[in-house]
């Protein structure tokens, strides 16, 4: 392993072998309140691979964006802290790195795209200026060339009339647009790892079709992984490889995305999916799952689900559920599993 007081400028790519790109291994976080001690990630495993698109899901709450905050290094410290867990990347856990060296792969080798382009872009510079900036600092680049490499981005991400509205503010963009300057700014030095954090909120449907299948075709271009935050099942069925639902900052459901949508294992992955509007069922009223999402300052005794749950039994008051088996690539923590993926309720 390097040595964390070192300033890394970029990890090696090689000697990987079969091993993932990104492993994030029984990661804690917590924050120090007022009020107590929040425990927003309680134990999150998952990996990915070159290619591969892992979408994470889960209500407000669940600690999906912590965990990826957590792996960006952007998490402010204190309140926050990470007691426990590692943050593989290309072998290296990156806790231990050095905070020089941590910021070297920071938007060059894992990016993010954040959900409000707006709050994220800085309203008195212009788009222009914000996109060929990561090419001054991180590559050196002179003015005029970083200002073409913007250029060419804003061409690439499908920006109307790139050239010409180099030099416009963020406010003079739609949201959508803003997006896609955001995705601009997040593949400038062509990371490995994308994580798009709710890229599509607050966005029309067809505008978010239309950003789901740019950040596809990007993929597809540089073979990068990608992590999509969602609370939306429906905007990842055509994207995502396989799907992670969180609850109370715990994972309940790893599948491949196909097993989910067809049979979930998980009595809250499948209140989820029938939470989407179809159209079969015009006129008739929408399924809610019962309920609010546990209060992080005081969760619930066993599974955190259990006051929500049409499953539960006396254990699921009492035990917290393991992550189950169910096949090699696939898990669920409920005790009651195949009752969940055979439809049989207690």
């Amino acid at each position: 392993m390097k040595n964390p007081s070192v300033d890394t400028h970029l990890l090696p790519a090689d000697n990987l072998g079969t091993a993932p790109l990104l492993a994030v291994d029984n990661l804690h976080v917590e924050f120090k309140t007022r009020q107590g001690l929040v425990r927003a990630v309680n134990g999150v495993s998952y990996a990915l691979h070159a290619g591969e698109t892992l979408a994470v899901l889960g209500e407000s709450g669940s600690g999906k964006s912590v965990t990826a905050q957590a792996i960006m290094g952007i998490l402010d410290m204190p309140p926050a802290n990470i007691p426990k867990g590692e943050i593989r990347f290309r072998g290296t856990d990156l806790l231990k790195l050095s905070d020089n060296a941590r910021s070297q792969i920071r938007g060059q080798q894992i990016a993010m795209v954040f959900q409000d382009a707006l709050s994220a872009l800085n309203p008195v510079f212009t788009v222009g200026w914000q996109i060929a900036e990561m090419f001054r600092v991180h590559r050196g680049m002179s003015k005029k060339a970083a200002y073409a490499k913007a250029i060419e981005l804003m061409d690439r991400v499908r920006i109307p009339a790139a050239r010409q509205r180099v030099n416009d503010y963020p406010h003079q963009f739609s949201g959508g647009m803003r997006q896609r300057i955001m995705i601009a700014m997040s593949i400038a030095l062509d990371p490995e790892v994308l994580i798009a954090d709710e890229p599509t909120t607050a966005l029309d449907v067809t505008v978010q079709a239309q950003i789901m299948e740019l950040l596809a075709e990007l993929q597809r271009d540089s073979n990068m992984a990608m992590i999509l935050i969602t609370h939306d099942l429906g905007v990842v069925a055509d994207v995502a490889d396989k799907i992670a639902v969180m609850y109370g900052g715990r994972i309940v459901e790893n599948a491949p995305v196909h097993d989910v949508y067809k049979n979930p294992a998980h009595p809250y992955t499948k209140g989820l999916l029938e939470s989407i509007p179809r159209v079969d069922l015009k006129g008739q009223e929408l399924y809610a799952i019962k309920g609010l999402p546990p209060n992080l300052l005081d969760m619930p005794t066993g599974c955190a689900f259990h006051p929500r749950c049409p499953y539960r039994q006396d254990d699921c008051v009492t035990d917290v559920p393991p992550l189950h088996e169910i096949s090699g690539t696939r898990s669920s923590a409920c005790h009651y599993w195949r009752e969940v993926l055979d439809g049989v309720q207690g």
